[in-house]
């Protein structure tokens, strides 16, 4: 468990950072099959059910930007989830009611030319019947300010759920233009093994990474037991209850004033949040190429 004053912190901030969640020996075993599952994209020409590529992706140079849902094609990735130490630490930001897995998703940003993900906020995309819903970033390399960290605003979770529309659609991304103060922006940076908790209406975003050092950020997205999704209604209750990590099955969904926007209609082209955002009139972050620093346009 954590400290009450880092409940606390993230209960006003809306993230907190907890080092050495994660131990060596795992960190390696980690490492180990991510780089077998990025070496199976060699001879992937388009993306799959496992692999979003980077545009810069070649066959024959394969280059994954994201490993979608890792907990459904390895082992390593359930055991991660289900770590004693992460568990309890959700049950204490969680609630009562239990903790259910919502989704997983590895993001690899490689040295020199890992995508930016644009200012957003996870509510956008699954809105539930309260907001009970955080995010894990599983740190399995050391992340630091130029390698493209998760940046976020504090304090934004209490704030308006912003519009991630892009004439007519969803984008899956906020205007820059938009009221947000950018300069609040913190980067949740840490050694590998320490797991970064964000609320599911906090703003964040990260940069291209322009080091020479790999990122590679496992997440988690968690939700309290008695928070239902709105946008893709649960309707077969023993697979939604599979993905229980503590506690027991409910049918009862805690009701919550909360402010919601659909993600509809859909983005014109679907996908991971890559895909979705390709579909923006202006950028933040900018993509810059392989080995030059990204500048941001305000």
């Amino acid at each position: 468990m954590i400290p009450e004053r880092d409940v606390a912190f993230y209960r006003e901030h809306g993230y907190v950072v907890v080092p050495d969640l994660l131990d060596g020996e795992m960190l390696s075993a980690a490492r180990q099959v991510i780089a077998e599952l990025v070496e199976g994209a060699r001879g992937v020409t388009t993306h799959t059910d496992l692999y979003d590529l980077e545009p810069t992706h070649r066959p024959e140079a394969p280059r994954v930007r994201r490993l979608k849902t890792p907990h459904l094609h390895h082992e390593i990735f359930r055991r991660i989830m289900r770590t004693p130490r992460l568990v309890e630490i959700l049950k204490q930001l969680l609630g009562p009611s239990g903790v259910r897995l919502h989704g997983s998703k590895l993001n690899i940003k490689a040295p020199q030319y890992g995508s930016p993900v644009e200012w957003h906020q996870d509510w956008a995309f699954y809105p539930h019947t309260n907001d009970d819903l955080l995010a894990v970033g599983v740190m399995l390399d050391d992340c630091a300010p130029e390698n493209g960290p998760l940046m976020v605003i504090p304090g934004s979770h209490k704030g308006p759920v912003y519009d991630h529309h892009c004439d007519g659609f969803f984008c899956g991304a906020i205007d820059p233009a938009c009221d947000i103060d950018h300069a609040k922006a913190v980067p949740l940076v840490g050694r590998a093994g320490s797991m970064s908790f964000h609320h599911v209406r906090l703003v964040h975003g990260s940069a291209q990474n322009v080091s020479d050092k790999p990122r590679q950020l496992l997440l988690y997205e968690f939700a309290a037991a008695d928070a239902f999704p709105l946008a893709k209604p649960a309707t077969d209750l023993a697979a939604f209850d599979a993905n229980l990590i503590a506690g027991e099955s409910v049918v009862t969904p805690r009701l919550a004033a909360v402010p919601v926007r659909m993600p509809l209609p859909p983005a014109p082209r679907q996908g991971s949040i890559y895909e979705n955002q390709t579909s923006m009139r202006a950028r933040y972050f900018a993509i810059t190429g392989e080995a030059k620093q990204p500048a941001m346009a305000h």
